[in-house]
């Protein structure tokens, strides 16, 4: 059985894009520049066909790889039930330094830290999911433990 992909309804259209694209202009690419360096004759020396076909090895695993996310994916639909969790952006202060962050909590294939989309399997995203505005979470990285306190969740 296949892992759920956890997406936002955003993160899931810009993944059915990414397949489109790939079907619909890279394979008919790829499919030409092979049927080019062929035709350039010996292929056991042709350096073009050999670039080609590593390139259409990489397409179609990742056409497969998305088509395999799109089918186990699980629009992520915020509840609004006060509770951290998946679709959620939460404000949380770092307590033993007083700073705050930002982040909105979505699945792994949509994480993005430079954007403040973090993974709910990230350490970060485990302790805040299911806390409460108030509530301390203990978060376990590798450099060790700490706390951070929920400010606010949008």
């Amino acid at each position: 059985m296949q892992k759920k992909t956890y997406l936002t309804e955003e993160g899931y259209q810009e993944l059915k894009e990414r397949l489109e694209y790939l079907i619909n202009v890279r394979r008919p690419k790829n499919i030409k520049d092979l049927q080019e360096a062929r035709a350039l004759g010996d292929l056991s020396e042709n350096a073009e066909y050999h670039a080609a076909r590593e390139e259409q090895s990489l397409l179609e695993t990742e056409i497969k790889t998305i088509e395999i996310q799109l089918s186990n994916a699980e629009i992520i639909k915020k509840k609004d039930n006060g509770k951290v969790g998946l679709g959620s952006k939460v404000t949380i202060e770092y307590l033993d330094d007083d700073e705050t962050d930002e982040y909105m909590i979505v699945g792994s294939r949509e994480a993005d830290p430079i954007n403040s989309k973090i993974s709910n399997e990230s350490p970060i995203g485990k302790a805040l999911i299911g806390k409460k505005v108030g509530e301390i979470a203990e978060v376990e990285s590798p450099n060790g433990k700490y706390q951070i306190k929920v400010k606010e969740i949008k």
